[in-house]
């Protein structure tokens, strides 16, 4: 007879007894009843929250981690080093001509520099998080693979465009005090260039991590990919249209394979002839409207974004 009231008096202590949720907290029979009957409207196809909810979180978690890695600092301060030494030889060697041949000089630099810190900030984002375990643990979460690939592109994207925009916007500031605001839009126009190309080789990167299978394959295919888009294609360029009578559409297809020749039209728009030279002077005949040019710019931004995401679906960790 004890046994058994010592067991009906213990059932209803055990229903109420907390239970473990899913998030990690802890909520009572009750709530659990009442977080069922509302769990259909909070979970889509199994994932919870809604897509920007999940990109952002993605974005914010990336962001954290590339500051407190010290990545926002380094990478303002190598944009700052070079811009500032070059602002200040070119003008001691130069004379004070203006914004427009110092900008020249700073595009030249940029076309190496900024894609191989872009694509040694991005290389790692996917692959590297495998061989850490940490991308199994993010594919467990009730979140998107594609979100996930997205969002990290995202809260990487945040941290480049402000070191680039921190690093160069420090020598246009000596710049500006120095030549007045007379040629400041040029030294603008050169600087939103610079982060987009930033952003384009951020991109490729985050598309060849995504597809490599391991760390090491993934830093050689964006050395490779640095070397194609930054010193092959253009004597390649130089090869075709020195050999064939090429359109005007012809040159403006190549002109657009590359973000890099992009770049150098966009800055020559706003130089003019101060920036005619080599295969950028050619690339700047071809007539094409900055609109253009700028809708290309963020196709290459946003489609190896894209073909990441739909990669990573078939990513098997």
């Amino acid at each position: 007879m004890s046994d058994g009231s010592e067991s009906r008096a213990a059932a209803p202590a055990a229903r109420t007894e907390p239970a473990l949720r899913s998030d990690g907290g802890y909520e009572t029979a009750s709530n659990a009843r009442e977080s069922s009957t509302r769990r259909p409207t909070a979970v889509d196809g199994g994932r919870s929250g809604s897509w920007y909810r999940q990109l952002f979180v993605v974005a914010e978690t990336e962001y954290r981690l590339a500051v407190r890695g010290r990545w926002a600092v380094a990478l303002a301060a190598i944009f700052a080093a070079f811009a500032l030494g070059l602002t200040t030889f070119s003008g001691a060697s130069v004379g004070p001509e203006g914004f427009e041949r110092t900008v020249a000089s700073l595009a030249a630099l940029a076309v190496y520099l900024v894609p191989l810190l872009a694509l040694a900030f991005g290389y790692d984002v996917i692959v590297g998080r495998e061989e850490s375990g940490w991308l199994q643990t993010l594919f467990s979460l009730p979140i998107d693979r594609s979100w996930i690939v997205v969002g990290a592109a995202v809260g990487r994207a945040v941290v480049l465009a402000s070191a680039a925009v921190i690093g160069f916007g420090i020598a246009g500031g000596f710049l500006l005090w120095e030549f007045g605001f007379a040629g400041f839009g040029t030294y603008v126009a050169f600087l939103l260039a610079a982060v987009g190309l930033a952003l384009a080789f951020l991109a490729i990167g985050v598309l060849v991590s995504t597809v490599a299978s391991e760390k090491t394959h993934a830093l050689g295919t964006a050395l490779l990919a640095w070397a194609w888009f930054v010193l092959v294609h253009d004597l390649l360029g130089f090869g075709v249209i020195a050999a064939f009578d090429l359109s005007e559409t012809a040159v403006s297809v190549l002109l657009m394979a590359n973000p890099t020749g992009i770049f150098r039209a966009l800055v020559l728009g706003s130089l003019g002839a101060a920036g005619d030279a080599g295969f950028a002077a050619v690339l700047a005949e071809t007539g094409v409207s900055s609109p253009i040019l700028i809708g290309a710019l963020l196709a290459w931004i946003v489609v190896p974004i894209a073909l990441a995401a739909l990669a990573v679906r078939r990513r098997r960790v």
